[in-house]
């Protein structure tokens, strides 16, 4: 019998220039950004869709209601930011690591996602459906209430964070290794797990669900 050999996710490899310090108070539609430095700064319902960030840094800023679809974010750290109802529809992020983020009903679907790392930090109600995601990491993060709808994930790994609630339907897995996992939950999309590795412990605890999905009692 020939033995799969699962691939891993690829990291992103960032090193960031010396970053010139951003002297404006919001964002412009379409800009361009290149070796900026974003410090404590409140860009709550600020407009930057379609703009490119490209060896970027964005530290503790406030993204509440930010129109970010179709952005691009290239070669960049976000770190502690922070924010409700971001909107990143139809936005592509590679190489990028986002770090200890505070995030509540972030809008992602639409968006692709390359070599990325998402480390600790907890985001909630994040709607990642028709998403591409391709050599992604959650590490150390709390994802509550996740929506993977109808999303493309290969070569996606979750390591030593929560996974609560997570919808899968329409989904599709290839190469996602959920072992690492402290907590997984999965609200639909059981029967998309093809694709995925799980523990024997996590299938153990699965079992009901899974006994469910197809009809069948367990009974004492």
């Amino acid at each position: 019998m020939t033995k799969t050999v699962k691939r891993e996710a690829r990291r992103p490899d960032i090193t960031l220039p010396e970053l010139r310090t951003y002297e404006g108070r919001e964002l412009e539609p379409d800009g361009d950004y290149d070796g900026l430095r974003f410090e404590d700064l409140d860009l709550s319902g600020t407009d930057g869709a379609g703009a490119t960030f490209l060896d970027c840094g964005m530290y503790r800023c406030g993204l509440d209601e930010a129109r970010l679809g179709r952005a691009r974010l290239l070669d960049s750290v976000l770190d502690g930011i922070r924010g409700v109802g971001t909107r990143l529809e139809g936005a592509e992020l590679r190489d990028v690591e986002l770090r200890d983020a505070r995030l509540g009903g972030t809008q992602m679907h639409g968006a692709r996602l390359n070599r990325v790392v998402v480390r600790g930090g907890k985001i909630d109600f994040l709607n990642l459906r028709q998403a591409k995601l391709t050599d992604v990491t959650f590490e150390g993060c709390v994802l509550a209430e996740p929506d993977f709808g109808g999303a493309s994930l290969e070569r996606v790994a979750f390591q030593d964070c929560v996974l609560r609630r997570a919808e899968l339907h329409q989904a599709k897995l290839k190469d996602v290794d959920l072992r690492g996992a402290a907590e997984l939950d999965i609200a639909t999309g059981l029967d998309r797990l093809a694709g995925a590795v799980i523990s024997p412990t996590q299938l153990m605890e699965l079992a009901p669900a899974f006994a469910a999905r197809i009809g069948v009692r367990v009974e004492g």
